[in-house]
């Protein structure tokens, strides 16, 4: 069974820092894309940030390049997200999330139950 355990998330002031996790088990974690999404309050699912099975190949969407970094620490099955310079449109709860097949960008497919993150001053 697939599991997504995402923590981090809080309560930070405008151009504050947060730095999330995400624990993952179930699968063979070093052979997956994975990504961050995202979703705010009344809103739909957005694409964050993926990352490939190795961690050598990094892509973000245009709203968080610059301020957010994603990693891997492929001995421990964990994802992070380094979030920093956080805008009030930040505000959403956060997923993370593994690709529908291994090897490749394949789309992010199963993701956990998330972590809350909220920028306000």
């Amino acid at each position: 069974e697939v599991v997504l355990v995402e923590s981090g998330g809080g309560l930070v002031q405008p151009e504050g820092s947060l730095r999330l996790s995400c624990a993952a088990s179930g699968f063979p974690f070093t052979i997956y894309f994975m990504y961050w999404v995202r979703q705010a309050p009344g809103k739909g699912l957005e694409w964050v940030s993926t990352i490939s099975d190795g961690g050598s190949r990094t892509y973000y969407a245009d709203s968080v390049k610059g301020r957010f970094t994603i990693s891997r620490d492929n001995a421990k099955n964990t994802l992070n997200l380094q979030l920093n310079r956080l805008k009030l449109e930040d505000t959403a709860m956060y997923y993370c999330a593994k690709a529908q097949a291994a090897g490749y960008d394949s789309g992010y497919h199963q993701r956990g139950q998330g972590t809350q993150v909220t920028v306000s001053s």
